[in-house]
């Protein structure tokens, strides 16, 4: 069977929680790009909110991660994965405004 493979792109991610990717399936992320866009360093964070019993929880993938200005930082390499359930929220976050872009891979529509 043919995988499905997506890709989700966000420019200029600020001070705001701000969503990447909602999964309406069972997906795997296969990467994450978090690249600096501005003159000085910034910390950025990415997390997963999901529905849990008594309400949602935020996993972090990396939280206060220091990229400097101009470099870019990869958050899954040497072929792991992170599987993600229909209802699952992708988010990315920095400490300054318009500073953050964000690219990210992912199988959609793993099989369970």
């Amino acid at each position: 069977m043919a995988q499905d493979f997506e890709r989700y792109g966000l420019n200029a991610v600020g001070t705001s929680a701000t969503d990447v990717h909602t999964s309406n399936s069972d997906d795997a992320i296969i990467s994450i790009r978090l690249a600096n866009i501005t003159t000085s360093t910034i910390n950025a964070d990415v997390f997963i909110t999901s529905s849990v019993t008594g309400g949602s929880q935020n996993h972090y993938i990396i939280k206060n991660a220091p990229i400097v200005a101009g470099g870019s930082l990869e958050l899954i390499d040497g072929g792991s994965k992170i599987v993600i359930e229909s209802g699952d929220v992708v988010k990315a976050q920095s400490d300054t405004a318009s500073s953050l872009s964000v690219w990210m891979s992912v199988v959609d529509a793993i099989s369970t």
